[in-house]
């Protein structure tokens, strides 16, 4: 139906069976090379408990909770309970938060790549300043070039990845940035594991080598090919569809390509996509921006993820034991990320999403009851049952791996309407480390108050989001991405809404 007219949807009709192609060696090398922007997201949630956790870094940075470390405490709960340590880690995401906003005009105007790039510049800045730091004004300052880097490239790449791949392979090829994230993550939990060796300046290792990831999402940006969605959108129709046909490796491109000419002749209508995302046709896909990213941190992983080495040392463990436990489950989260790629194109993510959320609610339950029956403030945990522990925990982090850990990006990022897509991205990833932030600053003093309940209070909210996603998610596997707005239309809920 070229040329045909089309309303709020933003397409005429639906095309999906028209569309030609195959999966090109082109588009799978552009798909890995862009999702390694996952990595420079997963190696700082990896290296920042490490080195949280080392003697050198808190007796240079934070001498108190040195001191309190060192010596015998009435709780061990709150053994690290300083705000100014959270702050550590938690401030870059308060910074990623600002980038995302400021990233959706530039993905926007200048292309998916441009703010690939800037968003790796902007971690190298971070890493070299974190790595030479003398004082804490300069090593939060590298905090927060690393938190610019973040946000540009979390809003970039799940995006480049959605309107890159194949319909039938969108889900597994944009697991490839959760994929990386976990490669991240496993790769910085052994770097600690080794520089903690190297006292007491091994932690400036940690936090320098972040430039290598970075580097990689530079040099990929720089080199990778821009999406046809991205340059029909800003006027380079036959540009565009030259990269549609390398990419799908066929000249027929007819279908899908007058679905992007169609969304993006929308697109080019609406100059201001934060406020047209409000619309009522919108709000299906804005409340999904909101409440998958939150959902997907109220599991409660990235508290186990930021802050495994001083939650192990908490419960008993030695320096050497903590660090390889979080190195254990670091290596176990990006081994189950493959379960969801083999997976979520032949199950769908709600089916993902459920048993994921299931198993996640059982593992915290678990380890709740071993630590409020076995742990006390003033004693370690026994040798089993800190294996026990350490098992139902990697239990925890395989269920998330496969479920919300890469589907948490992956829906998101395919439901949007090309004219609100920069947009809702930016909602996506700043609501995700708003909470991120909030989690990362108060899971230390939460961890304090709550003692063994602060796993109740995660199993709670994964209760709540499992339902959410059995009534409120409708089913994207198979669906083109210019295409969703028919799902909305087909809910049984949400066709109230948007009609």
């Amino acid at each position: 139906m070229a040329g045909g007219s089309f309303g709020p949807t933003g397409v005429a009709t639906e095309r999906a069976a028209e569309y030609k192609g195959r999966v090109t060696a082109y588009v799978i090398v552009a798909c890995l090379v862009a999702a390694l922007g996952g990595s420079i997201f997963g190696y700082d949630i990896g290296i920042s408990g490490g080195v949280t956790s080392m003697d050198g870094f808190l007796k240079k940075f934070f001498p108190t909770v040195y001191r309190s470390k060192k010596h015998a405490h009435e709780n061990n709960y709150c053994k690290y309970n300083n705000q100014g340590l959270a702050a550590f880690t938690s401030s870059l995401y308060l910074a990623g938060l600002v980038a995302s906003l400021v990233a959706s005009p530039i993905t926007r105007n200048y292309g998916r790549r441009g703010s690939i790039i800037a968003g790796g510049i902007s971690f190298m800045i971070g890493a070299a300043l974190d790595a030479s730091a003398v004082n804490l004004p300069m090593l939060n300052l590298g905090r927060i070039m690393l938190g610019f880097g973040i946000g540009f490239g979390n809003q970039a790449v799940p995006l480049y990845l959605s309107e890159l791949a194949p319909t039938h392979l969108r889900g597994a090829l944009n697991m490839m940035f959760q994929l990386a994230t976990t490669l991240g993550i496993f790769t910085a939990n052994m770097i600690n594991y080794g520089t903690e060796k190297l006292q007491p300046w091994g932690w400036r290792l940690s936090l320098g080598l972040a430039a290598v990831p970075a580097t990689l999402m530079t040099v990929g940006g720089i080199l990778l090919p821009e999406t046809p969605n991205s340059l029909i959108e800003r006027g380079f129709e036959k540009k565009g569809k030259e990269v549609l046909e390398k990419i799908r490796g066929t000249t027929d491109v007819h279908a899908e390509l007058q679905d992007i000419i169609d969304a993006s002749e929308l697109a080019k209508t609406v100059e201001h996509p934060f406020r047209n995302i409000l619309e009522r046709r919108n709000r299906p896909v804005l409340v999904m921006a909101i409440f998958m990213p939150t959902f997907q941190i109220l599991t409660g992983i990235n508290s186990i993820l930021f802050y495994a080495p001083v939650l192990f040392q908490s419960m008993g463990f030695g320096g050497n034991a903590s660090l390889y436990s979080s190195a254990l489950t670091g290596a176990v989260l990006a081994s189950s990320t493959f379960i969801s790629i083999a997976t979520v194109d032949k199950l769908g993510r709600r089916a993902l999403l459920i048993s994921g959320g299931i198993q996640m609610i059982i593992c915290q339950v678990i380890v709740s009851i071993i630590l409020g029956l076995k742990f006390h403030g003033d004693q370690e945990l026994s040798k089993a049952f800190s294996v026990l522990v350490v098992v139902v925990i990697c239990l925890f982090v395989v269920a998330f791996g496969w479920s919300w850990g890469p589907l948490g990006w992956t829906v998101p990022s395919e439901i949007f309407p090309l004219e609100v897509r920069s947009a809702g991205q930016s909602i996506t990833v700043a609501v995700n480390l708003f909470f991120t932030f909030i989690i990362g600053q108060s899971f230390l003093s939460l961890l304090c108050a709550f003692k063994f309940g602060i796993f109740l209070f995660f199993a709670g909210w994964i209760t709540v989001m499992t339902i959410f996603v059995y009534f409120f998610l409708p089913e994207t596997k198979g669906v083109p991405i210019e295409e969703m707005v028919f799902l909305w239309k087909k809910h049984w809920f949400w066709k109230r809404i948007v009609l």
